[in-house]
């Protein structure tokens, strides 16, 4: 290359970093401008705050009856009556069923007869030691005649006693061909007609079962870390002073098979001894009134408890939550009207809303519509609104 081309390509370096110099800040005072010359956008925001929170859970379970108490024959025969209305309510004592008395009937009357005949027997063990007595004391009988006589009276006063015995028994067994209610409560439908045989396999054995339904239970599992929970939930309750009582007052809900909620709340009154080691699973059992016999045993509901409590706790609602390849972010908006997105880490949902446990204090004012519209760094006009907690039905 001569010296005039490099003279000339020098000179075109020289005046494109001159160019370049001229350039960059005008494109930087452009770029200013058309930021400044770009609108906040309208956002609504929802103002996060500190509260403690109660974490509920929800569970399947099945009710049964206060008391469900099983009909049973427990004599053999041909059942010969029943005597109520099949769903009805029924009162301890009640007549449920007859069973055919006749070979029972028969039994009591034999016995019957050998207590005649051991009391005959007695008369006359009686009769001879009446007589023996005044003889021996004349030597007219010999010491061992009286003890023979002594003998026989004792024996027949043990064979009354065993008649007696056999009799009451007989009576016993032909008092159970009757059959009566043990307590108040509702009655099923029949396992066995007239005509039926029953009291052996394979014929019903159970013929009817009878439920107190005042109150209720209704049985769920927990599993071991739910269960966990729970129990020191109970145990910092009991540090705080509270007694025994007292300390198990958590908020048990009942929520019907067509979504309402029980009205009446649950009183946990059974915890099993022992975690099923097959399942990792507790059963608890929790009683619920029911005045008005809406609950029947078989039914099945979800049964909501709280088992936890979160000091402060910051709630937001669900729909402020964005979701980048993983990672839960929301967006904040500072005082200088500007968005910052904020990683957060989500806890258990509640409701409509999630608990976070890490990344919001409480104090921060969040996107909650135009999340679309925002990015890290775009200026907003923020309005705050409202959102009411809405329960939400679990699976």
């Amino acid at each position: 290359m001569d010296l005039c081309e490099k003279m000339k390509t020098k000179f075109s370096v020289v005046l494109l970093a001159s160019m370049l110099l001229v350039w960059a800040p005008a494109c930087k005072e452009a770029e200013q401008k058309k930021a400044k010359a770009i609108p906040p956008v309208n956002v609504s925001v929802y103002q996060t705050r500190a509260e403690d929170v109660p974490i509920y859970h929800t569970f399947v379970g099945q009710i049964y009856g206060a008391k469900d108490i099983a009909i049973r024959a427990r004599v053999e025969g041909f059942l010969k009556g029943v005597h109520f209305k099949e769903g009805s309510p029924v009162k301890a004592g009640d007549l449920l069923y007859t069973i055919e008395s006749q070979p029972f009937e028969a039994q009591v009357a034999s016995m019957e007869g050998l207590l005649a005949e051991a009391r005959t027997k007695l008369v006359k063990a009686k009769r001879d030691l009446d007589r023996y007595r005044p003889l021996a004391k004349m030597n007219a009988v010999s010491q061992s005649d009286l003890d023979g006589a002594v003998a026989a009276y004792d024996a027949a006063k043990a064979g009354v006693t065993a008649a007696h015995a056999n009799v009451r028994a007989a009576r016993i067994q032909m008092g159970y061909t009757k059959v009566y209610s043990p307590i108040n409560g509702i009655i099923g439908k029949t396992k066995a007609k007239v005509g039926d045989f029953v009291g052996r396999d394979p014929n019903p054995v159970i013929l009817n079962t009878v439920s107190n339904t005042n109150s209720v239970l209704a049985e769920f599992f927990l599993t071991e870390s739910q269960y966990l929970g729970t129990a020191r939930q109970i145990e910092a309750a009991r540090q705080d002073g509270l007694n025994k009582e007292e300390s198990f007052d958590i908020d048990i809900r009942l929520i019907l098979a067509d979504g309402s909620v029980y009205p009446h709340k649950g009183t946990p009154n059974f915890l099993d001894r022992q975690i099923d080691p097959t399942t990792g699973a507790i059963l608890v059992q929790v009683s619920f009134p029911n005045p008005k016999g809406l609950l029947r045993p078989g039914q099945f509901g979800k049964i909501k408890a709280m088992i936890d409590s979160v000091k402060d706790g910051v709630l937001v609602p669900q729909r402020c939550i964005t979701d980048l390849q993983g990672l839960k972010k929301v967006f904040m908006v500072g005082e200088d009207s500007s968005v910052k997105e904020q990683d957060v880490t989500l806890g258990p949902e509640v409701d409509n809303f999630v608990l976070i446990t890490k990344g919001l204090s409480g104090s921060e004012a969040i996107v909650y519509e135009g999340l679309q519209k925002v990015a890290d760094g775009t200026k907003v006009t923020a309005k705050a609104v409202k959102v009411e907690r809405i329960a939400q039905e679990e699976g």
